[in-house]
């Protein structure tokens, strides 16, 4: 039987749901309302047939990066691209910026096909963002990224250079090498936002620590393209030290990233503690208990 994928507009007629297999989008477009409809139209033809593009290299996505690739698929390429500036450092493949590329080509299929004044393309967290003159988009604060409540929010304005934002961590969809509850990463788009987030989640870490509980993402998953690579499931008690440590080591690979223009941005969260890398007109801060939660529109 042939798969279709899943195209409908949300009960409140305003954002568009698009899903096929692990892709999972929530789409709003702000503007004319025959520009927005032109746009969820191009999002819906773009989707039609983006996961089997995926499918058919998925071997080559799956194996560790490097400088160069033989990927044909304008998705695939992205991903590659995203994951680029990391080859020479650590273990990293393509898969590690497949939501925000998918993002990311939704969001050009829409702009291209419309003028509209502001769209997100929300893919489980993992968003590109357009913002017209004038637009913002709000970022919600709260405790943990698996809890409700929002406690306050980051505005994104027209004006800075964000265009996107992803989270990584250990409670994701996706594995961790690290210990993070979350990574949140602003970039100037987000295939580079997913990318830095997980290198920087993977850097949150007490390499053999007893509290932490690990196994081979092979194990769980046949398929990971982590192979045998030990992936955190569980962390226990850590002292306000340990913590520290964990977050300074996550830190530091962060401020790299931000030095060397992957980023603009990024809040680090474990067991209530945060620190943030900031954009380019913020300071570096450590603090409790809020963080910064992404999918939230204001």
């Amino acid at each position: 039987m042939t798969r279709l994928p899943q195209i409908a507009l949300l009960s409140d007629g305003r954002r568009l749901h698009l899903q096929d297999g692990p892709i999972d989008l929530i789409i709003e477009a702000r503007g004319h309302a025959d520009e927005v409809h032109a746009a969820y139209e191009a999002a819906a033809r773009r989707f039609s047939g983006l996961l089997d593009e995926l499918c058919a290299e998925l071997p080559e996505l799956r194996s560790a990066a490097a400088k160069q690739t033989s990927l044909k698929g304008v998705v695939a390429r992205r991903m590659h691209a995203a994951v680029a500036p990391y080859t020479a450092d650590c273990f990293i493949t393509p898969m590690a910026a497949v939501a925000g590329s998918v993002a990311e080509e939704i969001l050009g299929a829409m702009l291209n096909a419309a003028s509209v004044d502001r769209v997100y393309v929300n893919n489980g967290g993992d968003i590109a963002l357009h913002l017209g003159r004038g637009e913002h988009f709000s970022v919600g604060l709260l405790d943990r990224p698996d809890s409700d409540g929002v406690m306050r929010t980051m505005k994104i304005d027209a004006n800075d250079p964000v265009r996107g934002v992803a989270t990584s961590g250990r409670h994701g969809r996706s594995f961790s090498l690290g210990i993070a509850d979350a990574v949140t990463v602003l970039a100037a788009t987000a295939s580079q936002a997913d990318a830095a987030a997980t290198v920087i989640a993977n850097a949150v870490d007490l390499p053999g620590h007893p509290a932490v509980t690990r196994q081979p993402a092979n194990e769980l998953q046949p398929d990971s393209d982590l192979g045998a690579r030990l992936v955190t499931r569980g962390v226990g008690e850590l002292s306000p030290s340990e913590i520290a440590s964990a977050l300074e080591s996550g830190a530091e690979c962060a401020r790299q990233l931000f030095d060397r223009g992957l980023i603009e941005g990024a809040v680090l969260r474990l067991c209530g503690d945060m620190i943030v890398i900031g954009t380019k007109d913020m300071e570096e801060q450590r603090t409790r208990p809020l963080v910064l939660r992404n999918a939230l529109d204001a």
